[in-house]
């Protein structure tokens, strides 16, 4: 029984023995492998901060705008009506073309006003001839009273048969020029330089020259210069007077201060213009002030009644800081910029913004021009953490930020 049980147990121990010695050669490996993953992963880490874009805020000389809605309105226009009763003979215009100033537009039938021209004509030449008559009878009469030829009495009454005569010539000349005028009225001319409508009386049709039922036959818009008024709230009235009081901004009343002119769908103005009137009060219903500006239109691509945004002079030129509106990040109720110190932490800095200059945002207050302001990679920084700063690619090999 002793011979017997001894096999078994000497086979366990050499097999106890053999998972003893390959767990003592698998200890060392397992412990050099997490030895090499844990600590080397930690110290990577560590030593990679985050990359940002880090530059000095631009500065440079800006001037501010005040910016509005405006509309677009004629210098000069005009509804051209008849002045004579008449048949229309004859359209001498295209609709919507440029028309100058004395081009013909219409012509109405003129025979009749002709004809009371010529006999208005002959009413005055009568009336020269008696004005003559009674000069040559005076004259007789004034050299026959030296000799008592004649008296006292027939020399006033040749004389009031002067005046007389000299009267009816004097209206017969103003009939022969009603008669005149509406012998030119007949032929509706433009009375002013600028872009005519379309006609709205056809050949053939009985048109009225009364003063109060005049029929309309169509209306001319001047096209260069152009107004363009706008509405401006009482905030920035009130800012523009106190710079004003303070010397700071001349005034619009009495200064045709610039403006720049932004039509639809442009980023950039492309036409310029001055003011030119102030409004003597402000609308109480709307609470603001009614302004005009005089724009230039020489490529006459602007028409009356387009709508168009308008920059009106805010500020005289001063010194500024600007960034990019990407570089800006809110922080509740507060504009803040990230700003790399020279141990390459990271702070925030509250900032007071400005307008949009050429794409660049002012900023008025809590910059310095030397700090190193992140405008790439907002998103990796944080505050009081190191991150690696390095130029913008189009500075490097330039200037260190």
């Amino acid at each position: 029984m002793i011979e017997r049980s001894a096999t078994p147990f000497h086979f366990h121990s050499a097999r106890l023995s053999a998972i003893a010695r390959l767990a003592a050669m698998a200890a060392p490996l397992m412990a050099v492998g997490l030895s090499g993953c844990g600590p080397s992963q930690n110290q990577q880490a560590v030593a990679s901060p985050p990359s940002v874009t880090v530059a000095h805020p631009v500065k440079r000389t800006v001037t501010d705008w005040d910016e509005f809605s405006g509309r677009f309105d004629a210098v000069e226009q005009v509804q051209i009506r008849a002045r004579v009763t008449g048949f229309v003979t004859g359209v001498e215009f295209k609709d919507g073309a440029i028309v100058k100033a004395g081009d013909l537009l219409y012509t109405i039938d003129p025979r009749q006003y002709q004809a009371v021209a010529e006999q208005a004509q002959g009413q005055l030449q009568d009336a020269k001839a008696h004005v003559e008559l009674a000069r040559r009878e005076l004259e007789r009469a004034t050299s026959l009273i030296k000799t008592d030829a004649v008296s006292q009495s027939v020399v006033d009454q040749r004389t009031q048969q002067l005046q007389t005569a000299q009267a009816s010539a004097l209206q017969a000349e103003g009939a022969l020029k009603r008669a005149q005028l509406d012998v030119e009225f007949s032929q509706v001319r433009a009375p002013i330089t600028g872009r005519i409508s379309r006609h709205l009386v056809t050949v053939g049709n009985l048109v009225q020259g009364s003063e109060s039922g005049a029929t309309l036959l169509t209306s001319i818009v001047s096209m260069d210069p152009i107004h363009l008024y706008f509405d401006m709230d009482e905030s920035i009235y009130l800012k523009n007077s106190r710079l004003w009081f303070e010397g700071k901004r001349p005034s619009s009343r009495d200064t045709p201060n610039p403006v720049q002119v932004l039509l639809a769908g442009e980023t950039k103005p492309s036409h310029m213009g001055k003011m030119d009137f102030l409004d003597n009060r402000l609308d109480v219903g709307t609470g603001t002030l009614r302004g005009r500006a005089l724009v230039d239109n020489h490529d006459l691509s602007i028409l009356p009644g387009q709508f168009a945004r308008v920059r009106v002079l805010g500020s005289s030129p001063y010194e500024a800081l600007l960034l990019p509106d990407t570089a800006i990040a809110t922080d509740q109720s507060r504009k803040i910029v990230f700003v790399v110190k020279s141990d390459d932490t990271v702070i925030a800095k509250p900032v007071v913004l400005g307008p949009i200059d050429d794409g660049l945002r002012v900023i008025r207050e809590g910059l310095d021009a030397n700090d190193n302001v992140i405008i790439e990679g907002l998103q990796r920084a944080r505050i009081g953490a190191k991150v690696s700063p390095h130029a913008p690619e189009s500075d490097k090999g330039n200037a260190k930020p």
